[in-house]
């Protein structure tokens, strides 16, 4: 039996016999204009993440010579660390569909370390 001979209940899913039919779900999925522009995003803050791993190199790196010559640590360094780490993580969450917030500069403002949070709660108390 050739394919042309098939029954019509062997027609795949979704397909129309009279020549037309609607539009897969694939076909939806790959026209979908936010799915671009969701990637075009995803390309910008993997670029922006693989930068931020540079900067948090840089920071270790100052942050340990800080201590081996000062013996006490940077504060403004471990708070801007501290900020960085949060916004290593906001870009993940974004590039793995677990948020749709768009990370600093563009929907969400520079994420605040939590020991500024606390000293400002503690001044706040004050």
């Amino acid at each position: 039996m050739t394919t042309s001979d098939q029954p019509m209940d062997h027609a795949p899913p979704g397909a129309d016999v009279g020549g037309k039919s609607e539009k897969s779900e694939l076909e939806k999925n790959v026209t979908a204009r936010s799915t671009w522009i969701r990637l075009f995003f995803m390309i910008i803050f993997a670029l922006l993440y693989g930068l931020s791993r540079l900067v948090t190199a840089a920071v270790v790196a100052v942050q340990f010579f800080h201590v081996l010559f000062a013996g006490s640590i940077n504060d403004q360094l471990k708070t801007f660390g501290h900020s960085l780490a949060i916004y290593s993580y906001e870009v993940v969450n974004y590039l793995t569909f677990n948020s749709e917030t768009k990370p600093f500069p563009l929907d969400a403002e520079w994420p605040h370390s939590l020991a500024t949070d606390e000293k400002v709660a503690a001044e706040e108390e004050l």
